[in-house]
């Protein structure tokens, strides 16, 4: 009788997986845009290569609730 490995993935492997591949975005995003686009502490914020901010908007949970979409 033949038995086979299967492989599987664990949820600690795919957050890993996720956490480094949106780094490695934001990393290129912030090269060729000169920005990211973040969410932090109630606010929209632009975040620049030198670490200086820029409140976009503030976030109001309670309102436009819907899907997340990332161009």
């Amino acid at each position: 009788m033949e038995t086979t490995e299967k492989a599987y993935l664990t949820k600690r492997v795919v957050e890993r997986a996720t956490r480094k591949g949106m780094r490695q975005a934001a990393q290129k995003t912030m090269n060729v845009v000169g920005y990211i686009v973040v969410a932090r502490d109630g606010w929209l914020m632009k975040e620049f290569p030198n670490g200086l901010t820029e409140k976009i908007k503030p976030l109001d949970t309670s309102e436009n609730i819907g899907p997340i979409i990332l161009d």
